[in-house]
């Protein structure tokens, strides 16, 4: 084992407060999606000593399976609210041409170095160290941790959901802590999500001699026309909390090597991201009703639905929390893509707050350490304002 994952490690930094340490133990374990095995061990050997109840899972089968999840509770005082906090260790492939090792974790000036500093071990190692500020008569605190969020996500925060319901674990607010931060720590918060489908088309036709295009049909002439009418139809003009949704074609293929022959078939493949005006069925029978009109077949995947968490108690304890740190008014924004908030608010209020994302998916990805610290303090205040109601 890689000796900063060693418990007496995890043990020290955890009665030192150092959230950074914390944070340095998380990334040096390698975790590109799925992530399993010794980044869970290392953040099951944080929570226990602070009184978790750590269940570890594996749930699902190939293709999208199998993928290890924990859900972590310390109980508080009989009929106390439940706080949770939702994160992945699950980390993107993290590429060539770091400046040092991307599981290394490095501190160079004001900065801590590696693949999920900032998405997102720096912001599970700040709930960490400030659950170790958090008394258990406060209330009741849970982690929800995939291995699975930069991937397919099916059996991932969805499986664990599955077993929160079943044993009746169901928290009264859940912050999750995607890196939302733009310019600075705090100047943006996620109180919903827009949703999104993709969707696959297929075109047939007849090939044929392009010199004698009546004695073919081209499937490309009627994909064209299709991906024109998608393209051509307004979805909406936004919302108060939601930009306008937007369709945009993604593939376009037919697999032609020959200049002089009229295709048998094409494809094309377009992503829709939605606001709160539609449901992932509504544009997914709106696409097959268009396709059916060019003699198309349409193929569509909802991976999310779009949600809101109306402005108001939860919204203002996190502006309050972070304005208290930073001075930093946070914007309200729905912005960005999908994360797993979108599975979570099937359960309660969720809001997403966390770390600055300039550098995430990125080569030498960094976090400032004085955000670390800062984000610890943030947590502390959100957990407990949270608990209170």
């Amino acid at each position: 084992m890689n000796e900063i994952v060693q418990p007496a490690a995890v043990s020290a930094a955890l009665a030192s407060g150092d959230v950074t340490s914390l944070a340095e133990a998380l990334i040096a374990c390698p975790s590109v999606t799925p992530a399993e095995g010794l980044v869970f061990d290392c953040l099951e050997a944080m929570l226990r000593p602070l009184g978790f109840d750590v269940h570890r899972f594996v749930a699902g089968a190939a293709p999208d399976g199998p993928v290890e999840n924990m859900f972590a509770i310390r109980r508080g005082p009989a009929g106390s609210r439940h706080f949770a906090y939702a994160g992945h260790l699950d980390v993107v492939p993290p590429g060539d041409g770091w400046t040092s090792a991307p599981f290394a974790p490095a501190r160079r000036g004001d900065l801590l170095y590696g693949r999920g500093a900032v998405d997102m071990k720096g912001s599970i190692a700040a709930f960490v160290a400030a659950m170790a500020r958090v008394p258990v008569e406060a209330g009741t605190v849970s982690l929800i941790i995939t291995g699975d969020e930069e991937g397919p996500a099916t059996h991932g925060t969805l499986a664990i959901i599955d077993h929160m319901q079943a044993v009746g674990d169901i928290p009264d607010l859940c912050l999750v802590g995607e890196p939302t931060s733009v310019h600075r720590l705090g100047d943006m918060i996620k109180v919903g999500r827009r949703g999104s489908v993709n969707i696959w088309f297929e075109v047939e036709g007849v090939q044929g001699h392009v010199a004698y295009p009546h004695l073919a049909d081209n499937p490309l002439t009627r994909l064209v026309a299709l991906l024109g009418e998608l393209k051509g139809h307004v979805l909406d003009e936004g919302t108060d909390w939601f930009q306008a949704s937007n369709l945009e074609i993604t593939d376009v293929a037919c697999g032609n090597p020959a200049t002089n022959v009229i295709p048998p078939r094409a494809s094309a493949r377009v992503s829709i991201r939605f606001n709160d005006l539609h449901t992932g069925q509504s544009l997914a029978d709106w696409a097959q009703e268009v396709a059916a009109r060019h003699g198309a077949t349409a193929r569509p995947v909802i991976s999310g639905e779009a949600f809101l968490t109306p402005p108001g108690c939860f919204s203002d304890l996190v502006v309050s929390a972070i304005r208290e740190e930073t001075g930093v008014d946070p914007d309200i924004s729905t912005s960005g893509g999908t994360s797993d908030a979108r599975f979570l608010k099937n359960l309660c209020p969720v809001i997403e707050f966390g770390l600055c994302n300039a550098t995430m998916h990125k080569r030498d990805e960094a976090v400032a350490i004085a955000d670390l610290e800062a984000l610890e303090r943030i947590f502390v205040k959100i957990t407990l304002a949270g608990l209170q109601g």
